[in-house]
């Protein structure tokens, strides 16, 4: 007779929107096999108010506590990322270090944190990407074995999105002073992922996670436009390969912070998944 495998113990390192998604998945249950052990946020009390407004999730605050980093990764067995990408450095240097795992949303901090790499070969820690918005990177993986020639990443915004980013703004754009439906479709950066992430670093996970399946952040172009006829971001992938050509697309719903697509949340679940499921689907 089997031995039943203990859960997994499951911390959140960010409590925004995304991090309350998935702590309300974690504690209905939607994943068996984990449990939502732990909260880490800059501000502890925000993240314990939090916990305790989880309507849906009686009881929520008085289970699962709110803590320093430091401390939550004595309790956790992986590490859910959902902050930013200018905490990303601290959160998974901290995570490698001490020789956990994370999943991570913020992956666009990545290129600024170089070291991570070897801290991560001398811990023992790892490092999963979420596919969040993007379509198809089992594909992108796939035909990458055989070699690629081009990958283009093509993203477009609904006005509010970019609004107040100082990029946009250092270029003379206003979206936030018109209505968006006004908004015609615009570009307005092309360059490199790593040049995006640099230049949009709340948005452009996508282009590093992309990279990091593909070509690299110097050899992946990027366009990024805005429309005020998109209903949320709609993520545009060509590739040229030897094995294959992929045209891919995703027309991703906003959630209830307009940075971030619904679809996050439920791609770090996917995530999760690998973890505790016995069969696994995609390589």
């Amino acid at each position: 007779m089997g031995v039943a495998r203990p859960p997994l113990r499951v911390g959140l390192a960010g409590f925004g929107a995304v991090g309350q998604d998935l702590a309300r998945r974690l504690l209905r249950g939607d994943l068996p096999g984990a449990v939502l052990s732990a909260v880490c946020a800059n501000r502890l009390d925000a993240a314990r108010e939090r916990l305790d407004a989880l309507d849906d999730v009686a009881g929520a605050g008085k289970t699962v506590p709110a803590m320093r980093l430091d401390a939550m990764l004595d309790k956790v067995d992986i590490v859910c990322e959902c902050a930013t990408a200018e905490s990303f450095p601290a959160i998974a240097r901290a995570v490698v270090s001490a020789g956990k795992t994370m999943i991570t949303v913020s992956v666009a901090g990545l290129p600024n944190t170089p070291d991570l790499m070897d801290l991560a070969l001398r811990h023992g820690g790892r490092i999963r990407v979420a596919s969040g918005g993007l379509p198809g990177l089992d594909a992108v993986r796939a035909v990458k074995e055989d070699g690629i020639d081009t990958i283009r990443l093509k993203t477009t915004f609904r006005p509010e999105s970019l609004a107040h980013e100082p990029f946009v703004r250092g270029l003379g754009f206003d979206f936030g002073s018109v209505p968006a439906a006004s908004v015609p479709n615009t570009k307005v950066f092309a360059g490199t992922a790593r040049e995006a992430a640099a230049a949009f670093p709340r948005h452009f996970n996508v282009a590093i996670a992309l990279s990091l399946c593909g070509v690299g952040f110097d050899k992946t172009d990027v366009e990024v436009w805005v429309d005020g006829a998109v209903e949320g971001a709609v993520q545009e992938i060509d590739v040229k390969a030897y094995a294959a050509d992929l045209t891919l697309i995703s027309r991703n719903r906003p959630s209830r912070n307009p940075r971030t697509s619904r679809i996050v949340a439920p791609s770090v679940m996917a995530a999760l998944r690998n973890f505790v499921d016995i069969l696994q689907v995609g390589s």
